[in-house]
């Protein structure tokens, strides 16, 4: 993928790993447009239509944010709400609905909800509404990662070598954020994957093994002083160089 410049949202959080959007949404014009704004801020977004396929979603995968419709085909989506909370306690839940009265905010609110947006609405203040939700504190905000020459920025989501930018293409920035947060340990392909990749994304078997490669090769031109090792059939590891 070709270099481009990189917005401030950052795509991993505080631990390494992307930051996953689950939209919630059974309107098609609506969703596609939604996603496809927040592809474009960088995030990793998964697209359900059912409660139903949205718990078994919140079952196989740790979101970060859950946008939430409310009147959806198989039931009310607030009723969702404890169960997210109960799986994930630190996942920021928006509700995106047309039931706009004093009441049915105060209910989406008091059911658990971080924020209650109203149908319709301006991509931008749906996009200002994510970023106020899941502001961290300052010492969060200002992590960094490090691993031979390189300093990893969580927040700006800019890669250092020797002082100099390493700009790299959204995936392998993925990739380098799971492995140098996990450095010195095996990192399982899955894992790596689901950092990576959404629902929706075509994966060949071996697509991470070739963002992987370019970005083995990149570290080393740049004078990294870090090598990812293959661990056959089990996943990578990242490690100082000797």
């Amino acid at each position: 993928m070709n270099a481009i410049r990189w917005a401030h949202l950052p795509l991993v959080d505080a631990t390494g790993n992307a930051v996953r959007i689950l939209l919630i949404e059974d309107e098609p014009g609506l969703a596609g447009s939604v996603c496809a704004v927040l592809r474009k801020e960088r995030f990793v977004v998964d697209h359900v239509d059912r409660l139903a396929t949205a718990r078994e979603a919140g079952l196989m995968t740790r979101f970060d944010l859950v946008l939430l419709d409310r009147k959806l085909p198989d039931g009310e989506g607030l009723s969702l709400v404890p169960e997210l909370r109960a799986r994930n306690p630190g996942v920021r839940i928006i509700v995106l609905s047309a039931c706009g009265e004093v009441a049915d905010r105060v209910a989406g609110l008091d059911e658990g909800a971080d924020d209650y947006l109203v149908k319709p609405f301006a991509m931008d203040e749906m996009l200002a509404r994510i970023r106020a939700v899941r502001r961290r504190p300052a010492e969060l905000e200002g992590a960094e990662i490090r691993a031979g020459s390189v300093v990893f920025d969580l927040a700006s989501d800019e890669v250092e070598v020797e002082g100099g930018r390493l700009v790299l293409p959204r995936r392998e920035l993925r990739v380098l954020a799971a492995l140098m947060k996990r450095r010195g340990r095996t990192v399982l392909r899955e894992t790596l994957e689901q950092a990576v990749f959404g629902f929706d994304d075509e994966v060949q078997s071996n697509t991470l093994d070739s963002h992987i490669s370019r970005l083995r090769k990149k570290l080393t031109k740049s004078g990294a002083g870090i090598e990812i090792r293959a661990i056959r059939g089990v996943g990578y590891l990242l490690r100082e160089a000797a």
